[in-house]
C-alpha cells in the first residue's frame, strides 16, 4: 500500500511518520529506519502480518494523527454473479403497514394504529399462544375477539418487548374480526452472490440489510436460506421508478444457510462450492484504499441462471464508508445493461464488482432519479463479517496495510 493515499497529497506531502512496529512486520529500504516521508520513496513494505502504529507529524514536529495499521496477507475468493433467492423466517409476523377496517356501519377503524402498533414490529403471541404465520395470526384474533372484547398481544419493536391490549372490530368485507394491520411472516427476494471461499464455503451476498418494514430496522428473522434463482424478465428502470429482476426459486445453484444478516449484506455458509464461468479463477480482495475512480465491471444475470459481465465506472469513493454500508458511488457504462435493464435494478443488489483483477465491491442501491447511477459497498467489510480477514494462514508473504484505527492529536 502506498501510505499517502490515507490523506489528501496537501497534506500527505507535509507528513513525516515516527514507525513503532511488531518485529520484522516491515521491509525498510536503505538509509529509512523508523521515521521516513510518506511522498519521497521512503514507504517501508510489508514482509510479513502483524501489527504497525504510525505516529503522524507536520513538518516533522507538530502532531497531527496516530494510525494503527494491520498488515495482513493478500486475500483471494471466487467472485459471485449467481442469481439467489433468500428465504428467511422471522420470530411471529411482521407488521408492514396499516389496513383500515370497514366497519358494518361503513365506517372506518385501526385499532393496531390507535394503540400504537407501529410497521416494523414483531407480533411474538396473541392471548399467549404463539404466532406461527400471518394466516395464523388472522385466525387467533378471530378467534379469541369471539370470546372477549380485549386481547393481549406480546410484541417485539426496535429490539424492546411489550405487551398491548387491544379490541378487535368486526369486519363487514371479510366478514372476520381484525386489528388492521398489513402482515408479513417473513422476507424474501431475488438477490445476487457477492463472493465464496471454496476452502470454508463461507459466502456473502446481497449488500444490504434486509429488513422487515419501510424504516429498515432489522428483522427478528430466523432460519434463513439461500437458494438458486432463474430470471424470468427484467422490468426495466427508468427515472422515478424502481426496475426489478423476476425470477422464481429453482434450479442447481447457489444454495446455503444464513448466519447474519447486516448493514453490508448476508452471510453463511453455501452447501457447495459453485462454478463462474465469467470469473473461473480466485481473485484477490482489495481494501478500501486500492478503490480508484475509473472503469470496473459488474457480474450479475439477467436471464436465467447466465451470469454476464457489464461496464460500469467508479464515480466517487468516498473518504470513509456510511453507516449504512455505501461507500462508493457507479455509474452504468454499459449500453446493453442499459438497453436491457434501464441501468441497475432490484435484484441486483449483491453484484459483484471488480476493478483491475480485484474485487472491490458489491452493488448496494440504485438512485430513484437516475437508473444509470447507484452505490457500493467494500468487499473488505462483507470479507470482515464472514471472519475470513482473520482466519488466513500467516506467512512471509509481501501483503498490505489495512487502517484499523485513529486518534486526533
Amino acid at each position: 500500500m502506498e501510505l499517502d493515499n490515507l490523506f489528501p497529497s496537501c497534506i500527505s506531502a507535509r507528513l513525516t511518520a515516527l514507525v513503532s512496529e511488531e518485529e520484522g512486520v516491515l521491509k525498510w529500504q536503505d538509509g529509512c529506519k523508523d521515521e521516513f516521508s510518506l511522498l519521497q520513496g521512503q514507504t517501508p513494505l510489508a514482509a510479513i502480518p502483524g501489527d504497525v502504529q504510525l505516529d503522524l507529524r507536520l513538518f516533522g514536529r507538530i502532531p497531527f494523527k496516530k494510525v494503527n495499521l494491520q498488515v495482513i496477507s493478500p486475500i483471494t475468493v471466487m467472485a459471485g454473479g449467481h442469481s439467489i433467492g433468500v428465504l428467511m423466517n422471522s420470530d411471529g409476523v411482521v407488521a408492514m403497514g396499516y389496513s383500515n377496517i370497514i366497519l358494518e356501519d361503513g365506517k372506518k377503524s385501526c385499532p393496531a394504529k390507535e394503540v400504537g402498533i407501529s410497521p416494523g414490529t414483531s407480533i411474538l403471541n396473541v392471548e399467549g399462544t404463539e404466532v406461527h404465520s400471518d394466516t395464523h395470526l388472522s385466525f387467533l384474533i378471530d378467534h379469541y375477539a369471539r370470546k372477549k372484547d380485549m386481547l393481549h398481544l406480546d410484541v417485539v419493536y426496535k429490539g424492546k418487548n411489550r405487551k398491548i391490549e387491544i379490541e378487535p372490530q368486526f369486519c363487514s368485507e371479510t366478514g372476520r374480526y381484525r386489528i388492521g394491520l398489513l402482515i408479513q411472516d417473513g422476507a424474501s427476494g431475488v438477490g445476487t452472490l457477492t463472493f465464496y471461499d471454496p476452502r470454508t464455503k463461507k459466502y456473502g451476498a446481497l449488500g444490504h440489510l434486509i429488513s422487515n418494514s419501510e424504516a429498515n430496522q432489522s428483522g427478528e428473522f430466523k432460519d434463513g436460506r439461500i437458494v438458486p434463482a432463474a430470471v424470468q424478465k427484467i422490468i426495466k428502470g427508468e427515472q422515478g421508478k424502481i426496475g426489478e429482476k423476476v425470477g422464481y426459486f429453482a434450479g442447481k445453484g447457489a444454495a446455503g444457510n444464513i448466519d447474519n444478516n447486516t448493514q453490508v449484506g448476508i452471510f453463511g455458509k453455501l452447501d457447495h462450492n459453485l462454478s463462474n464461468p465469467v470469473s473461473p479463477e480466485p481473485i484477490p480482495v482489495a481494501m478500501g484504499h486500492q478503490i480508484k475512480e475509473g472503469p470496473a465491471t459488474i457480474l450479475t444475470v439477467l436471464n436465467n441462471h447466465t451470469i454476464e459481465a457489464f461496464q460500469i465506472s467508479i464515480q466517487s469513493v468516498f473518504s470513509r464508508p456510511r453507516s449504512d454500508g455505501k461507500a462508493f458511488i457507479i455509474k452504468v457504462t454499459d449500453q446493453e445493461l442499459i438497453r436491457r435493464a434501464g441501468g441497475i435494478v432490484q435484484g441486483m443488489s449483491g453484484s459483484p464488482i471488480i476493478q483491475n483483477g480485484r474485487l472491490v465491491g458489491a452493488v448496494t442501491h440504485v438512485l430513484v432519479n437516475d437508473p444509470t447511477r447507484g452505490y457500493g459497498v467494500l468487499a473488505e467489510m462483507m470479507l470482515e463479517e464472514t471472519g475470513l480477514l482473520f482466519e488466513q494462514k500467516w506467512g512471509n508473504i509481501t501483503g498490505y496495510f489495512r487502517e484499523v484505527s485513529e486518534n486526533r492529536i
